[in-house]
């Protein structure tokens, strides 16, 4: 399934409760290769248009197939390596190629807490593009047969195969994703096999993000259920409380959208908002909505909030001077609705934009500035 992508992520809910669960499930008593086995054969498609096989990669001396993802903090904290890897061997013989084995219809969207794209095959094009992969990264989503055969447990998981494609190491990359590294594990094998000699450690434990299998569907599905049930308020804030905002005095970065029943375009962006808040609110995040709509109006923009399960912190300006609303929340709005602004804690305005929302550019000012790591894992 390639139809959940980002920025259009509010799909995503719309695709989990239409598509019925296909037959890929976690297979039952999976396990990596053992060493010695051949390489399972595969054809994926690439983010850069082509079609990949074994045969691809016939020419090289080596092959480093590296099992990856979008999402996944700790696969984002190996991409400078990974890229790393490639330059740094691909002169020597070894060929790269990264495949990413996740059903991205069965990633939770709170599971998206460190990202600003997922694991569709769109979004892989997108992470690509943005951290200019020069190694083919390949697509398993869609049966995710590739990912069973070769036993993925986690991304990153790396499995390293001779000239003749029979495994030669199999595990992590190195010891450590954030820390000081103590072990290059891969690279000890890559010299290994390079120089003719036995791979001094053949096997390592992977750590990283479980293999997101088809099988969890269900509970990505029962969590949307869930988090539309969840009341919807709306309070009135006035000029002080608009001059708070501004200032956040907060420990939580705020992405605040302003909008109105009467603008067409801002109902239409609330479900990006609210795929927003289900993805970063475990961190310190806030979202915070501000109606522009007369107060004799409540109930109507109350009705559009809760159609859109806007379960955040809402609010109705009572602000009737709209001059004065714009200079206390952000003197370089020039006044059009929708308007966004994510705010920093200390009041810095790290991204504002007036007119049709860019969620893609939202969410990443917003994982910039909390991390992609759990090195940067802010306090709960």
């Amino acid at each position: 399934m390639r139809t959940f992508v980002l920025p259009a992520m509010v799909v995503f809910g719309l695709l989990l409760l239409a598509q019925p669960e296909r037959c890929r499930a976690e297979p039952a008593g999976l396990k990596a290769l053992a060493i010695g086995d051949p390489a399972p054969e595969f054809k994926l498609p690439g983010v850069d248009g082509q079609d990949y096989t074994l045969k691809s990669f016939a020419d090289a001396k080596l092959l480093l197939v590296v099992f990856t993802c979008n999402h996944c903090p700790t696969a984002q904290a190996y991409e400078e390596r990974i890229i790393q890897l490639h330059a740094d061997y691909q002169g020597k013989g070894v060929a790269l190629v990264a495949i990413s084995p996740n059903d991205p219809l069965a990633v939770r969207l709170d599971e998206l807490g460190y990202t600003d794209v997922g694991d569709s095959f769109d979004d892989m094009k997108l992470r690509a593009k943005e951290r200019k992969f020069a190694f083919p990264y390949l697509y398993d989503g869609e049966t995710q047969a590739t990912s069973a055969a070769y036993g993925v447990l986690a991304t990153p998981q790396v499995f390293l195969f001779d000239h003749d494609r029979k495994l030669r190491y199999v595990g992590r990359i190195d010891d450590s994703d954030v820390k000081t590294v103590t072990s290059h594990d891969a690279r000890n094998a890559l010299d290994a096999l390079l120089a003719g000699k036995p791979v001094p450690v053949e096997k390592t434990r992977t750590f990283g993000c479980s293999t997101k299998w088809s099988d969890k569907r269900e509970d990505a599905r029962k969590s949307l259920e869930k988090w539309d049930q969840e009341p919807v308020e709306l309070a009135a804030i006035d000029e002080a409380g608009v001059a708070r905002l501004a200032k956040n005095e907060t420990d939580k970065l705020l992405v605040i959208n302003v909008w109105a029943t009467w603008c067409g375009p801002c109902v239409a962006e609330l479900p990006e908002f609210v795929t927003m808040h289900r993805m970063y609110r475990k961190r310190n995040f806030q979202l915070i909505t501000i109606s522009m709509d007369e107060p004799e109006d409540k109930a109507a923009a109350l009705k559009t909030l809760r159609e859109n399960h806007v379960a955040t912190t809402n609010y109705l300006s009572t602000i009737t001077n709209r001059d004065k609303l714009a200079d206390l929340l952000d003197p370089e709005w020039q006044g059009p609705v929708p308007y966004t602004l994510v705010v920093a804690p200390g009041g810095k305005v790290l991204y504002r934009k007036s007119g049709p929302l860019e969620p893609l550019a939202v969410r990443r000012s917003i994982v910039d500035h909390l991390g992609r790591t759990y090195a940067s894992k802010t306090p709960e």
